[in-house]
């Protein structure tokens, strides 16, 4: 079983864990809405990537008519 020879103190054990932190996303705008997407992502907003539609958006339903039974 591995035992430090030694103990390591709290200083040191925190430099080594100084690279750990979470780092925040950058967002790109869309090119066809303008609105913020993660980068080499579809847009959810348009369904738009690379200047091009890749993923239809369905219309909206109203599900409160009650024609729709």
């Amino acid at each position: 079983m591995a035992v430090p020879q030694n103990k390591i103190t709290r200083s040191r054990r925190n430099m080594r864990r100084a690279h750990d932190a979470l780092v925040a996303g950058n967002p790109d705008e869309c090119s066809n809405c303008g609105e913020l997407k993660r980068p080499h992502h579809v847009c959810g907003a348009c369904g738009h990537y690379d200047n091009r539609e890749v993923v239809a958006q369905q219309a909206d339903v109203d599900l409160d008519d009650e024609d729709a039974a």
